[in-house]
């Protein structure tokens, strides 16, 4: 029976990536997103054309009616869920200086990158956690999308650095309640990736990375973070609840 996979924010970027080699990997697909599906349709039909059906569900991970009504459709159609990858997730709408920056931007960032994925993951596990009671062989996985910004600091973007620090914090506190119940959590923590979040900011981490930014001196790619993600959910480490992968190309590792 194939595993059923939840990507937030799986409509482009990251999420995509991650979604599109999920759908190689024999998952079917749900995937959440604020936008709606016609604004993405070319994607959802690459993810059908590679054999995986897919539920779109149009959910804001902040808002709890959203995220219980994605539940219930879930199971509705499917009747299980074997993976939940947080990565929905949003930049400052404008990089200000910490001494400057807002607590309308620190809310909007931390309601999205924090807030949302705690309580759709409270939501899930509780779920899993039911359906191992009549199937202790069923696998689940959860799967935490940080970035290098949740231990390097950016004091142009605090709030972002912080939301992602929180969910390191949530990572660890979800593998140690969800260890008895056997269910995996991980993290992933993205280096410089090549999507409309950093469309932006393109010819800086160009030079950057010209200058040595990174070991491997290249832009990561969602499909990097996607074939990382597919090794958590195929179990190749079942028995390494709450580590940390970084898919940096090397960035955080410090050189003399």
């Amino acid at each position: 029976m194939k595993k059923v996979a939840i990507v937030t924010g799986g409509a482009r970027g990251i999420g995509f990536g991650i979604a599109e080699k999920l759908a190689t990997e024999n998952c079917d697909l749900v995937i959440a997103d604020i936008q709606k599906e016609s604004d993405y349709q070319d994607n959802m039909d690459k993810l059908r054309n590679l054999g995986a059906e897919v539920l779109y569900c149009q959910c804001d991970v902040t808002s709890a009616d959203d995220r219980k009504a994605m539940i219930e459709a879930i199971d509705v159609k499917f009747g299980r869920i074997n993976v939940l990858v947080n990565n929905a997730g949003v930049a400052p709408r404008v990089r200000a200086d910490i001494l400057e920056a807002t607590e309308e931007s620190y809310d909007f960032v931390m309601g999205i990158n924090l807030k949302g994925p705690y309580f759709l993951t409270q939501a899930v596990a509780n779920y899993m956690i039911e359906a191992k009671k009549s199937n202790s062989e069923m696998e689940c996985y959860i799967v935490n999308m940080s970035s290098v910004s949740a231990t390097v600091p950016s004091p142009f973007r605090g709030e972002y650095c912080m939301s992602k620090a929180g969910i390191s914090m949530a990572t660890l506190l979800w593998a140690a309640r969800l260890g008895e119940y056997n269910i995996p959590v991980y993290e992933v923590r993205p280096g410089v990736i090549k999507t409309d979040m950093t469309s932006s900011v393109t010819e800086k981490y160009d030079k950057l990375l010209e200058e040595g930014l990174c070991l491997q001196a290249r832009w990561g790619y969602p499909e990097d973070i996607g074939k990382t993600v597919a090794m958590m959910v195929r179990g190749d480490i079942a028995y390494s609840t709450g580590q940390v992968i970084n898919v940096d190309g090397g960035m955080t590792i410090n050189v003399l």
